[in-house]
């Protein structure tokens, strides 16, 4: 197995573990750390598909890793962004949950 296989297979692996925690967990940080390892994975994988093709014998490209570069900083500020709607949520409501069950109870009433 080569390096650059393993590096696509570790990438491949990032986006699904990503997914399964973004679908999964209804806590916002959880989710937004989700988020960002499933960018993570396309940034690795997006990666080793520019190096692969420069090493086939393609002419180098640079604008690969200018996309991932300028990914990773819009990524970096999404997050920041993220946040602090998160602390905003908790300071107006008093929960850091998007659980349906703790916003209304279990008996169906408004339990903020």
């Amino acid at each position: 197995m080569t390096p650059s296989v393993l590096a696509g297979l570790t990438g491949a692996a990032l986006v699904g573990f990503g997914l399964y925690g973004l679908i999964l967990h209804p806590h916002p940080l959880r989710k937004l750390l989700a988020f960002n390892l499933m960018g993570s994975g396309v940034f690795l994988i997006f990666g080793i598909v520019a190096r692969r093709g420069a090493s086939a014998g393609f002419s180098f490209d640079p604008v690969p890793q200018a996309m991932v570069i300028t990914g990773i900083v819009v990524a970096f500020a999404a997050s920041a962004i993220a946040v602090a709607l998160i602390l905003r949520l908790s300071a107006e409501s008093g929960h850091v949950t998007l659980d349906p069950e703790v916003w209304t109870g279990s008996n169906g009433g408004d339990t903020m």
